[in-house]
């Protein structure tokens, strides 16, 4: 919605405004600073937030629309990815704003762009802040959709297109914010580097594992902002602001059926096709066992103070009730699947294939899952669970894609999350 991206970039403007002049600790330092110095941080919290106010934000949400329009209509379906259409697209508005961006192509017709607000003439990446998104879309199917998935039409109070929402609806509200600093004059005491990156959907080869490779000196920092968290919206007001922390791992699995090939008007009880829908059907319903960390602890735990007597009440029993752990989660799983996601590993089939023609029973039938597993699961050891599951010696589960290292949860007890919790929590800002 347009009035929704008003409010995303006035966050993102205000957020980062906040966090460019606040004092962030270098991670591994231990939580805490005396009295004095949070006061003084509070300061000049406050005075950032006075200078980004000089910004005309109705004006620029109304141009962000337009360039959030103008993206969507680049089609970057990854594959083959089209991102260096995007990135130049990007680089030609912020060169419009005096800001100097860099377009580097990572593969034929793929590419980033670089921009940098800095603080000072000699960069220090412990202190700067990444701001990231990616240009990238996943595929379309155009007769299921009613407008141009290409078209960034505005339609019905909304601006429609593939991509609105993951990512080029985020990525140009922090476009937004990072031109917002720049208007604004914002004293900056740390660089802001904007990066928009390619091949997000297809596992980073041609972005961000492009950049690290091969530019980590333009977008080292010590802080990154990437999407994952938003606003949460009722009654046209601002509920609370969710803030990403911590992310599942997501690996694809192979489940292959194998048995004798035959004719159809024989049917057999080793039919291939039936042992993997079988199998589908017992991994599809599995609820793998409820597990709490720091993060969804954290988060359960201020969500109970904002939702219903009844809801609040079964976050109380999940969170203090260890004997009626199982059962809470079940209710609240219910209530919310996003709930269910983030309380365990998940198992999704997204894929079947098998089978050559309607009169013969093939010998080989496949899914694709994509399971979402926990920080700090292991692909090996869910694997061997749910092949304990399945049971079935006519089933192989194998593991389709490489795993790359799992990131650490991002601490929740650092001075940069306390001024994102600083910047979000002022009433006048959302109303």
């Amino acid at each position: 919605m347009i009035r929704s991206l008003q409010r995303i970039v006035l966050f993102a403007g205000l957020l980062l405004a906040t966090a460019g002049l606040a004092e962030a600790q270098n991670p591994g330092q231990g939580a805490g600073l005396p009295d004095k110095d949070a006061d003084l941080k509070v300061g000049r919290t406050k005075a950032a937030a006075q200078q980004a106010a000089s910004v005309d934000f109705e004006q620029l949400s109304s141009e962000a629309a337009g360039w959030l329009s103008g993206l969507l209509a680049i089609n970057t379906t990854n594959p083959p990815g089209n991102e260096l259409a995007a990135a130049k697209y990007i680089s030609a508005i912020l060169e419009k704003e005096g800001i100097a961006a860099e377009v580097i192509e990572s593969a034929p017709g793929r590419g980033i762009v670089i921009a940098r607000l800095r603080a000072g003439a000699v960069p220090d990446p412990s202190r700067a802040l990444l701001l990231l998104g990616h240009t990238d879309v996943v595929g379309v199917d155009r007769a299921k959709w009613t407008v141009e998935p290409f078209g960034g039409a505005v339609k019905d109070g909304a601006i429609w297109g593939r991509g609105a929402i993951d990512d080029k609806g985020r990525l140009v509200a922090t476009l937004a914010a990072f031109v917002a600093l720049k208007r604004a004059g914002v004293r900056l005491d740390r660089d802001v580097i904007f990066l928009a990156e390619a091949d997000e959907e297809e596992g980073g080869e041609a972005g961000i594992e492009f950049a690290v490779r091969n530019h980590w000196d333009k977008i080292a920092a010590g802080f990154a902002l990437n999407e994952g968290g938003r606003p949460f919206v009722k009654d046209g007001k601002v509920v609370y602001v969710g803030v990403q922390a911590s992310e599942k791992v997501p690996i694809n699995v192979e489940v292959i059926a194998t048995g004798p090939a035959g004719h159809a008007s024989i049917p057999r009880t080793d039919n291939a096709v039936v042992h993997l829908a079988v199998a589908v059907a017992k991994l599809g319903t599995y609820d793998a066992p409820v597990q709490l960390n720091s993060v969804t602890r954290r988060y359960f735990e201020q969500m109970a103070t904002l939702e219903t007597p009844e809801t609040a009440k079964w976050i109380r029993a999940l969170l203090e009730q260890p004997e009626r752990l199982q059962h809470a989660a079940k209710k609240l799983s219910e209530m919310n699947p996003v709930w269910n996601a983030m309380l365990r590993n998940t198992v999704a089939p997204t894929i079947l294939r098998g089978g050559v023609r309607s009169n013969v029973i093939p010998s080989e039938a496949r899914a694709t899952l994509n399971i979402r597993l926990l920080p700090g699961e292991t692909a090996p050891t869910f694997l061997a669970e749910l092949r304990k599951l399945v049971d079935d010696p006519q089933v192989r589960i194998e593991l389709a894609t490489s795993l790359r290292p799992a990131a650490p949860p991002s601490s929740l007890d650092t001075d940069f999350y306390r001024v994102i919790e600083l910047s979000c929590s002022d009433d006048e800002r959302w109303s």
